[in-house]
């Protein structure tokens, strides 16, 4: 994976403004922006984003880190309480991989390298959203697996997988490759 294929052509535009494709008759598309005003833009929609998904997975793993300590969780089966930790160690690692671009802007501020940090915390963002849809994934097969006591759990969990693969992943994949030129 290169480094656009990871931040895109303006690192999660919503319009694709940074793209340095020709439009028609020769027209220039994008914005007369320079590689820092390119860079504080990308970094500010980065961290719109970001809020978004470190919210779910904090109230996610906040309610994570309760259950063991409520009256039932002795009553899992042994493979339940494996899935449970499994759950919450992708939990904190989705945790730690979507608060960390705000630290690693926090270390390298003042230092005149933003355009790579965007891209180092573009990097870290997309980590997390994987480890976020693991620990969603996780998380649904332990309730499915505890509510239906059946063989079913895992195939109701695959369905809302791919669901979730189709609207994170494949969905903008083929926006990205339909609508832009290069």
């Amino acid at each position: 994976m290169t480094e656009r294929d990871i931040t895109g052509p303006d690192a999660g535009g919503a319009d694709g403004a940074g793209d340095e494709s020709v439009l028609g008759a020769g027209r220039p598309r994008g914005r007369a922006e320079s590689e820092e005003e390119r860079a504080d833009r990308q970094w500010v929609e980065l961290v719109q984003e970001i809020r978004v998904a470190q919210t779910g997975v904090q109230i996610l793993f906040g309610f994570l880190l309760t259950v063991v300590f409520q009256p039932g969780f002795q009553n899992l089966t042994q493979t339940d309480k494996n899935i449970y930790v499994l759950t919450v160690i992708l939990g904190s690692t989705a945790t730690g991989a979507l608060i960390g671009p705000v630290s690693f802007h926090r270390i390298v501020s003042g230092r005149k390298i933003k355009p790579q940090a965007v891209t180092w915390a573009s990097r870290l963002t997309f980590v997390g959203l994987l480890l976020l849809l693991a620990t969603l994934s996780s998380s649904l097969l332990l309730v499915m697996r505890v509510v239906t006591h059946n063989a079913y759990a895992p195939w109701l969990v695959a369905g809302v997988v791919t669901w979730y693969l189709l609207c994170w992943y494949a969905l903008p994949m083929w926006a990205r490759r339909r609508h832009t030129t290069d």
